[in-house]
């Protein structure tokens, strides 16, 4: 499939490539790319870039999310074919590096195999490159603290839980959140739409997950753009209070 490029604010586009999402930042000739989708993502991610006028040339850094192949997929690429810095959550270097890795296993896979949606996810997965083993041999931690000298000059804030130095990124000025998979507006194997956390088998740790929910409550913005599913607009805390009564609601039922 073709990436699906929209503008949500000025210099600001969501992305949708193959079940997954990436985000371009441009201020003038230069960008900022926040996650690059699966490695089968990578004709996608570089369609999208020519069309919002960029170039792989023009990426000034990628920033990750977490270092899931679904987020990672191109990074290791343009950084050895462009020389651009790849920069992480410290926590999440070494799991870029893939000196261990947090995801959901084959046997999660297979436990989870009743719920709607799930096989041919899993089977897309492996189309797509998502078990491959594609580490970034030289990712990078944030130069600085708060606001980066970037393009869209977006903010990490880490939001632990889904791996252990999962980021968001904030846009303050535009009310913009980056929510990679700490927060989502939908999935493959979900049969619902709006603000929702990830089936649990997909996380590192589900407390931190929900802890991390109160972090991204209190981020000043209306916009949320995820990891996975569609731009949703409202506010953060309302956004995160769903996810959070959602995931309440498929504890009690077992699901």
């Amino acid at each position: 499939m073709r990436a699906q490029v929209h503008q949500v604010a000025d210099g600001t586009y969501l992305v949708h490539g193959n079940n997954v999402n990436w985000v371009i930042l441009k201020d003038g000739d230069g960008i900022t790319l926040i996650d690059t989708g699966y490695p089968g993502d990578r004709p996608g991610v570089l369609e999208s870039l020519a069309a919002v006028g960029g170039s792989p040339e023009a990426v000034a850094a990628v920033l990750i999310t977490h270092a899931h192949n679904d987020h990672l997929g191109s990074a290791e690429y343009l950084r050895t074919t462009h020389g651009t810095p790849v920069y992480l959550h410290p926590a999440e270097v070494p799991h870029a590096r893939r000196d261990f890795l947090h995801q959901a296993t084959i046997g999660d896979v297979v436990r989870n195999a009743w719920r709607p949606g799930l096989l041919p996810w899993a089977a897309h997965v492996i189309k797509v490159g998502g078990i491959e083993h594609n580490p970034v041999t030289a990712p990078e931690p944030f130069p600085a603290e708060g606001a980066l000298d970037l393009p869209g000059r977006p903010v990490p804030v880490h939001t632990p839980g889904h791996t252990d130095g999962h980021c968001v990124y904030h846009l303050p000025e535009a009310g913009i959140v980056i929510s990679g998979d700490a927060l989502v507006s939908g999935h493959a194997t979900s049969r619902v739409k709006g603000p929702q956390l990830l089936h649990g088998f997909f996380h590192h740790d589900g407390g931190q997950v929900l802890d991390s929910l109160d972090v991204i409550a209190a981020l000043d913005g209306d916009t949320l753009l995820p990891g996975h599913g569609p731009v949703h607009r409202g506010a953060m805390r309302a956004a995160a209070e769903q996810a959070r009564d959602r995931a309440g609601r498929n504890a009690r039922r077992g699901a």
